[in-house]
């Protein structure tokens, strides 16, 4: 038995690469079903001022594709109490790259004194990231 009965990640996971895959199956070592939000092109554009380079759909059913996937979900916003309510999860995994910010130990710190729900970091892959792949991208296609 695991410590977590239902999982928890959202994400973009727009140009999809080593480091969406470590997150997810480490998250997914950690509990019996693992529910993935990936957040919709409006949601991404809203909080990170940029459109992501692939389509939600396609996002959307590569992540759905993965075997320690259990459930791929349209994300519209980042309430994770509202994703609580609906998904009733256990456990929010992220990256230790949202760790200290002030949206995430707000989140934090509600989840765990109101209801009891944990969030566990795992260590950020710096080898790659849809922004880095996004310049590399860039630059060629400039040349």
């Amino acid at each position: 038995m695991k410590k977590y009965k239902i999982g928890f990640v959202q994400g973009t996971f727009d140009l999809f690469h080593i480091g969406h895959l470590n997150l997810l199956e480490n998250a997914k070592k950690h509990c019996d079903y693992l529910i993935v939000g990936v957040n919709t092109d409006e949601l991404v554009l809203e909080y990170k001022n940029k459109k992501p380079v692939i389509p939600f759909e396609e996002r959307l059913r590569i992540v759905g594709a993965l075997k320690c996937v259990d459930k791929a979900v349209k994300m519209e916003n980042r309430d994770k109490i509202e994703a609580l309510k609906k998904y009733k999860f256990n456990a929010i995994f992220m990256g230790d790259d949202w760790k200290g910010t002030d949206f995430y130990n707000k989140v934090e710190k509600d989840l765990k004194e109101n209801y009891g729900v944990d969030i566990v970091y795992f260590e950020y892959t710096k080898s790659t990231s849809s922004t880095k792949l996004t310049k590399f991208i860039n630059r060629y296609l400039e040349n």
